[in-house]
């Protein structure tokens, strides 16, 4: 049962992917709807390693696999800063809302 474990990481490595594409797209719609698919996954393998432990064949390649991840986030963040900027320029000078 512990193979569905990386399986859970390689799906979240296939959504950091999307995310990556998407970002170089411009396509931030698509940023969030993998990002928010990432979560889940996220979700769902914690749930799962607390029944189950990873292969000690499989440590490696989850390494390899959250290494690309994190160059992957790297790419979105640079990717997405001249977005962000822009977008924290419309709200400039504009009173923070308080409920």
């Amino acid at each position: 049962m512990s193979h569905m474990l990386i399986d859970y990481y390689k799906a979240i490595e296939d959504s950091s992917a999307k995310m990556l594409e998407a970002a170089r797209l411009k396509d931030w719609d698509g940023v969030v709807r993998y990002e928010g698919a990432c979560a889940v996954l996220i979700e769902q393998l914690r749930f799962k390693a607390q029944e189950h432990d990873l292969l000690p064949e499989h440590r490696r390649e989850k390494m390899r696999i959250m290494q690309r991840i994190l160059r992957n986030d790297a790419q979105i963040r640079t990717l997405a800063e001249p977005w962000l900027a822009q977008f924290e320029h419309l709200f400039e000078g504009q009173p923070l809302m308080m409920h």
